[in-house]
């Protein structure tokens, strides 16, 4: 991957993530694309890159490029917030979500897994998150 070049800064940053549904229910065998074109319509409003994207039954996994002006913690406060207010808004599902959570409307856990790769190659990152699911 290339170097990102701007008018005073030049830079590729990286991160690995991972968000895991709310009491690890395995809603992404129902909702994994929606999830997924959603995450990617998020990152192009939001001016972040989601390079890999892919779900196991019950988490998510992505490979995040980012700017320097943004913080990890913005991108996935976007994803999340963002994501789960929509999902509840497609369709039928909201129908769907109330069976699973009856209390507040929910999709992804509170916490989240992020580690920068720095200190592996783009490919093997790549390779691993293609292998989920």
């Amino acid at each position: 991957m290339d170097y990102i070049s701007k008018s005073h800064s030049k830079f590729l940053i990286m991160v690995h993530l991972i968000f895991v549904c709310k009491y690890r229910k395995k809603l992404l065998v129902k909702f994994a694309e929606q999830i997924k074109t959603l995450m990617l319509d998020i990152a192009q409003e939001k001016k972040f890159r989601i390079i890999e994207i892919e779900t196991d039954n019950d988490h998510l996994h992505l490979l995040v490029s980012y700017n320097p002006n943004q913080s990890i913690l913005q991108i996935v406060r976007h994803l999340k917030q963002i994501s789960t207010y929509r999902i509840w808004r497609i369709g039928d599902n909201n129908l769907y979500l109330q069976k699973h959570f009856w209390k507040e409307k929910t999709f992804c856990s509170d916490g989240y897994f992020a580690c920068s790769i720095g200190n592996v190659s783009n490919d093997v990152i790549k390779k691993y998150i293609q292998s989920q699911g």
